[in-house]
């Protein structure tokens, strides 16, 4: 079966630049160093990795919102580097994006329904009713309250405003979903709301999504595969439980000794274990 999204080599680097009246490039930081991948539809890529790693950039650079500086990101058979303008917009009406921050990633100056029914304008989607019907239809599946759709961003809390996140990324019914972070802001309750959900929408429609996360403990939970990033790398892959129980990279193994257990012994050996690793990601 091929695949979904099929990405080769993605390469990101951002210049450092110096000067004070005429700034000129002396270095780049390579962000993401030849990371390849695939996601089938319907399946879920958990990309893993302690911040900084380049997961984010990752995301952003197969939706373009982010140019990568080589490499190819294929969606559908399409090439998405080479596309601009109108092709590229046509394009994202089937990959969409919820991102990390659920407060400042909508308008506090826009209705709830303005916000989900903002992808529907732009993509000049049915009449305004149609619209309104929509954005009402599109909370419930959410699981969001529909009256509530006059009120603004602040009037609620972090899982409902990720809610509201989430019927945004699905107006357009897309084929792929970015979830960057999506329930790292979350308290630990609300992040298994959110976390089925995510399960529940992807089971009724069909949808494929590249899981983005610090927590191998939640990436398990919710992928069909696992990618371990570091410094902008890809070092491990694999089935989820096999990359979570029989982790191969040493790099891999570091995570997981951070992950917490509700066991005093297992702690303290995974405290040694962190000790050990120590050289391989911060304590």
């Amino acid at each position: 079966m091929s695949a979904l999204l099929e990405v080769k080599d993605l390469v990101k680097r951002f210049p450092v630049r110096r000067g004070l009246v005429i700034e000129r490039t002396v270095d780049y930081v390579e962000a993401v160093a030849g990371v390849s991948f695939d996601i089938e539809a319907g399946k879920t890529l958990g990309l893993v990795g302690e911040s900084g790693s380049g997961k984010s950039t990752t995301g952003f650079c197969i939706l373009q919102l982010m140019r990568p500086t080589s490499g190819s990101v294929r969606f559908e058979g399409r090439e998405l580097t080479e596309l601009d303008g109108e092709d590229l917009r046509r394009v994202r009406r089937d990959a969409q994006i919820v991102f990390q921050d659920p407060y400042s990633s909508l308008d506090p100056r826009m209705t709830v329904g303005n916000i989900v029914s903002e992808p529907l304008q732009v993509h000049k989607v049915g009449t305004r009713r149609d619209r309104r019907a929509r954005v009402r239809e599109l909370l419930d599946v959410v699981g969001f309250d529909p009256a509530y759709v006059n009120r603004y961003p602040h009037e609620f809390s972090g899982g409902q405003r990720q809610r509201i996140g989430i019927a945004r990324a699905l107006a357009l019914s897309p084929r792929l979903i970015v979830c960057d972070e999506p329930v790292s802001a979350l308290d630990v309750s609300i992040q298994a709301q959110i976390i089925n959900l995510l399960k529940d929408l992807q089971a009724e429609f069909g949808l494929a999504y590249l899981f983005i996360a610090h927590d191998l403990a939640v990436v398990r939970s919710v992928s069909d595969h696992i990618a371990v990033m570091h410094q902008g790398r890809i070092v491990e892959t694999g089935p989820a439980n096999e990359v979570y129980t029989r982790p191969r990279d040493e790099y891999t193994k570091a995570l997981l000794a951070a992950v917490p257990v509700p066991d005093p012994d297992r702690m303290r050996e995974r405290k040694e274990e962190r000790r050990r690793l120590r050289g391989i990601v911060a304590a």
